[in-house]
């Protein structure tokens, strides 16, 4: 990948900083979360608590604004935790909707 296709973070998508409220499951542990940014492949959490999920780890985050989004574990430290979204046609329409309908001034998603 070109450096050109960047973001001035490194990353290959915006990020867009939020604060939703939501809960995350794994294995049957369900946990409060607090969604700190969202981009269209991903999203970075603060966890209220600890869960056992690991790097790899599948992994489910519910909220109102998304509805129910599966993702995978990319890193998880300090307390916060970095997923990537499945790309399934089911999630790439809920973060499509979920641009178009509440991050309004995003619109160069």
């Amino acid at each position: 990948m070109l450096a050109a296709n960047l973001n001035p973070d490194g990353r290959r998508t915006q990020r867009m900083r939020c604060h939703i409220r939501g809960t995350l499951e794994f294995l049957g542990k369900r946990l409060d979360v607090r969604i700190l940014d969202i981009s269209r492949t991903g999203m970075a959490l603060q966890l209220e608590g600890w869960i056992e999920a690991k790097r790899g780890a599948t992994v489910i985050v519910r909220c109102a604004e998304l509805g129910h989004i599966e993702s995978t574990v990319r890193w998880y430290r300090a307390g916060k935790m970095g997923l990537e979204f499945e790309q399934t046609t089911n999630t790439v329409a809920q973060i499509t909707a979920y641009f178009r309908n509440f991050h309004r001034a995003s619109s160069s998603f």
